[in-house]
């Protein structure tokens, strides 16, 4: 520093003595930025060109400078002014790759992809070995369904985030092989990737092999503790494989709510009105308001809800919307309801929103599958706040006051523990509301085939080793009969064989199995229903909208039992639709029902042609008489908090009597702006470099029912 500050005088008093010096100048302002004072360093250069306004050193010493003070200043906060420096660095160098990288950053994280396309374009043009222009295009190609440019554009086979990236890119095509070679190798290249053990995790857990799953999230977290993704992969895949014998799975889900909750601000008052019989406002927060498995569940309370009492506001959170998104803005807005779209806003900000909304119930509807807004929870925003639907476990987090079920799916005296407080609803705690395109309900296919087709299209996570047991108890004892199954992964030939192989070595050839992969048109993932007589259920976690598909096109299904929601949720929709008998005990009553139901193909068609419409009239499919019970127990909630009653201001108490450290109180100010459910690290500083620095981590849904959250990494803004 001292010999800068001598050779600065220097460059000063040459300056003072010949005004014209351009060059004292240029390299005072090359000073002052290595002292990281860019301010200055731009002045000087601006005094510098005043002089000698064709000075090319000078010209590009300001687009560096320049850069570097809109990254600066975009970190701070003001994004706007950080294009503005960028735009304004290449009015003096107009082919700095640097800046023009840094543009399609910008413009990618204020969601104007074209505009980021283009300066990555530019960027790479001027600079073909910008590998992370190449590698941020390939995530925007990706999430654009462009899948053939993002894999085309890999242009380093050592660069860490393409390999892992291009594995991304390789599990959304179902391809598992070719995306665990790209992200093994990407981990090899840089052991210390935390990201890519997660998206190994994502691979393992597709493939069905969740020990392996759980312990590459674990080597994530050991790399990163706050990886979120990581951590909310293997709360999801902890799932199952929980027999429910002990409380493991809610000490992990305590645990991570306790230090995902101090990572936030926590609003401790509110202005609504303690009115208990005013209308309320009633807030539903998603990523899931397309089609999607949730998005039959979330159906009815938007169309019945009595909007005079019941005000309705949807923050969704909606990565692609399509026509279904579409439907539910319309049906909302006409009813009198807000719809905010809160895609890519960051989860405090969002907090502040849905506080101004005045929110007096604020309802979650994910849990900890792909791209929730626990972090918006956390910071406890309404006065009241509900988990419903889309997880069949708590959250885990203090903030939340209730969890909504039923009497079934967890029964009074249950010993399964939760942070909230669980609320039952009079019914079934879901209420589906059936695809437009199912199509007709066809003949049971055991008629014309001869044979009894034995079915499943869960994902493959929930197929254990244990279900698969049981299933070839079942086809073997049963001559002649079929297995038809459908997932994603089936388009891999590895996962193929080992399903197949497996069954062999249970007794089942294989000719008589079935493979299915994704298939993406939904009437006709409806109809591929009637390729089986028999739904099989899964066990320990059940199955869901597969089971309330499975009935709508006249399929029965037999289900099992459990000691938790995730092992019951078959039970209660098998019982409010009028199959309670077709509900198993044990893995040999399971056996008994399917043979039973096998050995009656005139029963089984009789059952086929009257399920519809037993189901259509059953409380799982009654929009009106569940929004009564719905907005029954939004009323009790709210009267009990009128009263004081509020169970996460007494969770949060315990925690604090336990000495456990609570967020930061935040009572009037808004929350500052971070990035949430990304990766963040401070940008590398390089001269005319090309460090990466990951910042976002977009997630990616890769199954079909449950989702976890893929992790690809697009690199920030980087200084010169």
């Amino acid at each position: 520093m001292m010999q800068y500050d001598t050779a600065l005088s220097c460059y000063e008093k040459a300056a003072l003595e010949r005004p014209m010096y351009a060059e004292a100048y240029c390299n005072m302002g090359v000073i002052y930025k290595n002292r990281g004072d860019l301010e200055s360093a731009i002045a000087c250069y601006e005094r510098c060109l005043a002089v000698s306004p064709n000075f090319e050193i000078a010209k590009n010493n300001m687009a560096i400078a320049l850069t570097d003070l809109g990254t600066k200043v975009k970190l701070e906060g003001d994004i706007n002014q950080g294009v503005a420096y960028y735009k304004k660095a290449l009015y003096y160098n107009w082919h700095y790759a640097d800046a023009m990288y840094n543009l399609g950053v910008a413009y990618g994280e204020m969601l104007k992809f074209d505009m980021a396309v283009v300066f990555y374009e530019l960027a790479f043009h001027f600079n073909p070995h910008c590998a992370e222009a190449c590698n941020n295009l390939g995530v925007i190609y990706k999430d654009r369904d462009n899948l053939d440019k993002a894999l085309a554009l890999s242009i380093k086979p050592n660069f860490s985030q393409s390999l892992n990236n291009l594995g991304v890119v390789y599990t959304v095509q179902g391809k598992m092989d070719a995306a665990a070679s790209m992200i093994e190798k990407a981990i090899i290249a840089n052991p210390t990737y935390a990201e890519a053990y997660n998206n190994l995790g994502v691979l393992y857990r597709d493939a069905g092999n969740i020990t392996m799953a759980v312990t590459a999230y674990e080597q994530c977290l050991k790399i990163d503790p706050d990886s979120r993704n990581a951590g909310q992969n293997r709360l999801l895949a902890m799932n199952y494989i929980n027999e429910g014998d002990d409380d493991k799975l809610f000490e992990a889900h305590r645990d991570w709510g306790r230090r995902f909750m101090r990572l936030y601000p926590q609003y401790d008052s509110w202005d609504n009105p303690k009115d208990p019989e005013r209308p309320l406002v009633i807030g539903y927060i998603s990523p899931d308001y397309f089609t999607h498995s949730v998005s039959y569940f979330i159906e009815a309370p938007l169309i019945y809800h009595d909007y005079g009492k019941y005000q309705v506001v949807v923050y969704s959170a909606v990565v692609k919307a399509d026509a279904k998104t579409n439907r539910f803005r319309e049906r909302v807005v006409k009813k009198g309801g807000l719809w905010r779209d809160i895609y890519g806003i960051d989860e405090k900000k969002v907090a502040s929103m849905i506080r101004d909304d005045k929110i007096d119930i604020l309802v979650e509807l994910t849990g900890h599958t792909a791209n929730n807004k626990l972090g918006t929870m956390a910071c406890r925003p309404a006065p009241v706040q509900v988990t419903w639907i889309g997880y069949p476990n708590t959250t885990g987090l203090p903030t939340i006051d209730y969890r909504i079920t039923d009497s079934l799916a967890d029964p009074p005296g249950t010993k399964q523990k939760h942070v909230e407080e669980l609320v039952q609803l009079p019914e079934c705690f879901l209420c589906y509301t059936p695809s437009s395109e199912a199509g007709l309900v066809s003949p049971t296919p055991a008629l014309s085939n001869g044979f009894i087709t034995f079915g499943s299209f869960n994902n493959l996570a929930k197929i254990t080793p244990k279900v698969l047991q049981v299933w070839a108890r079942i086809l073997c004892a049963v001559p002649n009969s079929r297995l038809v199954v459908k997932c994603k992964p089936f388009c891999c030939d590895s996962v193929r064989q080992k399903f197949l192989t497996t069954l062999e070595q249970l007794g089942l050839e294989s000719l008589r199995v079935d493979l299915l992969p994704l298939i993406l048109l939904n009437h006709d993932h409806m109809q591929a229903y009637s390729l089986m007589d028999i739904s099989l259920d899964t066990f320990p976690y059940a199955g869901t909208t597969t089971t309330c598909e499975s009935l709508y096109m006249g399929v029965p299904c037999v289900t099992m039992a459990g000691s938790v929601h995730a092992h019951n949720v078959g039970v209660s929709l098998l019982s409010k639709v009028g199959l309670g008998h077709l509900i198993a005990k044990n893995e040999d009553e399971y056996v008994q029902l399917a043979l039973q139901l096998a050995s009656d193909v005139t029963a089984l068609q009789n059952l086929r042609a009257s399920l519809r419409d037993l189901m259509s009239k059953s409380p799982v499919c009654d929009g009106q008489n569940f929004i009564s019970g719905l907005e029954a127990t939004y009323r009790g909630m709210w009267r009990r908090y009128c009263k004081g009653d509020v169970p996460s201001s007494r969770y949060m108490e315990m925690l604090k009597k336990e000495g456990v450290p609570e967020g930061v109180t935040n009572e009037t100010s808004k929350p500052e702006r971070v990035t949430m459910s990304k990766d963040t690290s401070s940008v590398s500083v390089e001269s005319n470099g090309f460090n990466q620095a990951p910042l976002s981590t977009p997630n990616l849904t890769t199954s079909e029912d449950n989702e976890n959250q893929s992790s690809q990494t697009t690199n920030s803004g980087k200084l010169s």
